[in-house]
């Protein structure tokens, strides 16, 4: 059996062994330290934000970010339908209801017309959201100038949640920057990794301020262990951040590297019923993952492509599956793009993430070409 091909592994510069030492050098190996301090600097530099919360989780800033925001029980949220369950459990951990939010064609993320038929329901009923929490896709930007003015208008703040997209942009805007508040995941299949780990970022200080407080166990200015508020341990590791520092010197090569992958995938399969996830006009992807889409009537399925790719130890996998299809969230409002279906449901159905990773050898990427080239002859 040939060595396995993931779908995104950590890619190493060989820079992140000289932050690493200093930790150990410093004795910081605790949570707190210089590298945490200077990975938050650097990654504002990076975006063009004010300030940054290093933390353990990208979760973990979404579930900060919703509390800031006073989100509590019998509250609503509105989310992006397409995506992980880490842009939405939070919505749970503060007893509150999720309003899903189908995408659009054109970018696959949230769509402004189901956007809008959302808040119009929400008028109606006297169930105006607490915040609306805004996905960037696979690497890609959503239409921020068609979706913001909408919560502008309805005066409700946007949480972005740019896990997958650090280092995309939208009209020479980095994304994480759009919101009140901006999220990245550091997780090991992000296009970099601190093995575990996210960050806030915001251009709004006592917002920071009070989401560091609770992150580091709403520990009050005391002599003593005080405390006045329910806390967290949210705070990112001082090695964690090294490997964040190191990997972050080297994100516009895996940029690059990444779209590269994409623009190969998408010649060799032009003459194919399928085409690949869109980069839509104004967007400039990070290209974290190449997603392909079939066309609904080619006679090759998904399940197909996963088994031939899967039974040569190469990995691939499903879309997300919306949100509003999962069995703890089946119970939610769902506002879908079309009038009577959902173009969510339906890049779940004919939808698979390829092998993108930015280590991807010419020799793995034709393997994974003429398998899938294989299953249409």
């Amino acid at each position: 059996m040939q060595e396995r091909i993931y779908l995104s592994p950590p890619h190493m510069s060989g820079n992140e062994m000289k932050y690493i030492q200093e930790a150990f050098d410093s004795n910081w190996i605790a949570p707190l330290g210089t590298n945490v301090d200077k990975f938050e600097e650097e990654i504002c530099a990076y975006v063009g934000m004010e300030h940054g919360l290093a933390l353990s989780s990208g979760t973990a800033g979404i579930h900060l970010a919703l509390k800031y925001f006073d989100v509590g029980p019998g509250d609503y949220v509105f989310c992006s339908d397409l995506t992980f369950a880490g842009s939405c459990n939070p919505i749970l951990y503060q007893y509150a209801n999720p309003v899903f939010i189908d995408s659009e064609p054109e970018t696959w993320n949230m769509s402004p017309i189901a956007l809008e038929k959302a808040f119009e329901w929400a008028k109606k009923e006297n169930k105006m959201p607490k915040a609306v929490i805004i996905v960037d896709l696979y690497g890609q930007s959503a239409d921020y100038d068609a979706l913001l003015p909408i919560c502008e208008h309805y005066g409700v703040p946007v949480i972005e949640d740019a896990a997958e997209a650090l280092g995309a942009s939208y009209k020479g805007k980095k994304c994480g920057s759009f919101g009140h508040i901006g999220i990245f995941s550091f997780n090991g299949n992000k296009i970099i990794t601190t093995s575990g780990g996210g960050m806030i970022v915001s251009n709004d200080e006592e917002a920071i301020k009070k989401m560091r407080f609770w992150a580091t166990q709403s520990r009050e200015p005391a002599k003593h262990y005080e405390h006045k508020e329910v806390g967290y341990n949210y705070r990112m590791s001082n090695i964690c951040a090294g490997i964040g520092r190191g990997q972050l010197e080297v994100l516009d090569e895996r940029i690059m590297a990444k779209e590269k992958i994409r623009e190969r995938y998408k010649k060799e399969f032009e003459n194919l019923p399928l085409s690949l996830m869109p980069i839509s006009t104004g967007n400039a992807s990070n290209y974290w993952l190449s997603v392909i889409k079939l066309n609904n009537n080619s006679s090759t399925m998904i399940d197909d492509i996963i088994g031939e790719l899967e039974s040569n130890n190469i990995e691939s996998r499903h879309t997300w599956k919306p949100m509003s299809l999962q069995p703890i969230f089946n119970e939610c409002l769902t506002f879908t793009h079309y009038y009577e279906k959902s173009f969510g449901n339906e890049l779940f159905l004919y939808g698979v993430c390829l092998p993108s990773g930015s280590n991807l050898s010419l020799k793995m990427q034709d393997m994974i070409i003429t398998k899938i080239k294989g299953l249409f002859k």
